[in-house]
């Protein structure tokens, strides 16, 4: 049996324990569903141990826990493959506005209705039909290449434990290559592998003038103004290019290649269509760089916020003691968010008008971007896969955000790959999220050839 007629053959069991996991409420930043997380959890490792992983572990971390499965390949010089997902989910609010509960998995037409669907335990399964397709293709007991699995419990509240369990466990996840399963594709009838995800960190800015509000006749014109100066400092962020002005914020920055940014263009991409999308009448942005290569591959500063003073009805003349701003910025490989927040507080302090005081309050450590190597041999194993499932050239796409994906890459050494076949219209994160199940089966049909291709790269 080929690995498509064995796809095929065992959708409906497929689809139906899709259905059984994504009944567990698995909210991770809930606490009232914690015991759901876990009960998850317990259920993945099952589900992975039927499928015939010989090493199936829970592991417990100081918040939710993930689940570790290895199947070994049977030529122990074969390469080592980790797929990495989640399986908590994102909350359902606003519950009224889900067409069916959000976790009573629904089927109408071809898409399947449940929050995780798409994001992300419909991609994580997809996996294990994809190993026993290939196994049952290949007639053999073991797969090509050693698969490990790690899937995390808490990736929609932060991942705040999965760096440290990664280097507590790094000898059992020893890998050649990382496989993530948490992105999207361009469209379903343009499949597309996503190489890059850009990093974030945020600050609040706050400037402090006067002890008091001061009435603007008396003092107006003779102090300096805290919202005045604010305003200053963020027209600062630009110059006239739409490039940023921080000195030292592109110091580092690795350029996209000319590759990558010709199969970008070859996108199917409506400026018009997006703009609808994004109720706006122009676009904006780095001059020299695309629409879609300023929102994948150049970093951003972008005012989120900005208050002081009277905001209230009516007039109130009087100069402020205190302006705020809430600025966030989007980085790309090569930019480390301790270091560009160096830079800011650098830029603001040297902004600050004499007879005021700048706050910074910086939201965390910030997330670190990531990206592929397009000319590894992981990364072409992948995109033949995908070829070979979808029936077409498969292009690349990057994506705005990200989640620990550069913590993988690092802690581990092993270079990114993204096989995922989720969809923008999936409305993850929000009310009536969906996955399309012939995209799902499309991802385990690219996940049995995956391990074919990738062990023919040792």
């Amino acid at each position: 049996m080929d690995v498509r007629t064995y796809i095929e053959t065992h959708r409906d069991e497929f689809l139906s324990s899709l259905k059984e996991w994504l009944a567990i409420p698995s909210i991770s930043a809930d606490p009232g569903h914690h015991d759901d997380v876990r009960r998850s959890a317990r259920w993945l490792a099952d589900h992975l141990t039927a499928t015939g992983f010989p090493t199936v572990e829970v592991w417990e971390t100081p918040g939710l826990p993930a689940v570790f499965a290895e199947w070994p390949a049977a030529d122990p010089g074969a390469p080592t493959v980790l797929v990495y997902g989640h399986h908590d989910v994102q909350p359902v609010d606003p519950i009224e506005e889900w067409d069916t509960p959000p976790f009573t998995p629904t089927e109408r037409g071809t898409s399947l209705y449940g929050r995780g669907a798409s994001d992300d335990k419909g991609q994580v399964l997809f996996h294990t039909l994809g190993l026993r397709a290939a196994l049952a293709a290949s007639g053999a007991d073991a797969p090509p290449v050693t698969v490990k699995l790690l899937v995390e419990g808490e990736e929609e509240s932060g991942s705040v434990h999965f760096a440290e369990l990664m280097k507590a466990n790094r000898d059992r996840l020893d890998c050649d290559v990382a496989v993530i399963s948490d992105t999207t594709m361009w469209a379903a009838d343009t499949p597309s592998m996503c190489v890059g995800m850009r990093g974030l960190t945020d600050v609040e800015i706050s400037l402090h003038g006067p002890a008091r509000d001061l009435h603007s006749g008396s003092f107006g014109g003779a102090v300096p103004n805290p919202l005045q100066a604010m305003s200053g400092l963020l027209a600062a962020l630009h110059d006239d290019g739409g490039r940023i002005a921080i000195p030292g914020f592109y110091d580092g920055v690795v350029e996209a290649g000319a590759e990558e940014r010709e199969l970008i263009a070859r996108l199917p991409f409506d400026e018009k269509e997006w703009l609808a999308t994004a109720a706006s009448t122009a676009t904006w942005g780095e001059r020299g760089y695309s629409t879609l290569e300023r929102i994948w591959l150049r970093p951003t500063a972008e005012i989120n916020g900005m208050w002081g003073g009277h905001t209230g009805a009516g007039g109130k003349t009087i100069v402020p003691r205190s302006a705020h701003a809430k600025v966030s910025f989007r980085l790309v490989p090569g930019q480390e968010p301790l270091e560009i927040q160096a830079r800011v507080r650098e830029f603001v302090e040297a902004r600050v008008p004499e007879g005021l005081r700048a706050e910074l309050e910086f939201g965390g450590p910030g997330v670190r971007a990531c990206a592929s190597d397009l000319s590894s041999a992981a990364l072409k194993a992948a995109r033949t896969a995908m070829e070979r499932a979808f029936g077409t050239p498969v292009l690349f796409t990057r994506e705005g955000g990200s989640g620990p994906e550069a913590d993988i890459a690092d802690i581990l050494g092993a270079p990114l790959v993204f096989v995922a076949v989720g969809l923008d219209e999936d409305n993850i994160h929000a009310p009536n999220e969906k996955v399309e199940t012939p995209l799902l089966l499309k991802g385990a049909e690219s996940a049995a050839y995956l391990w074919e291709e990738l062990g023919g790269t040792a």
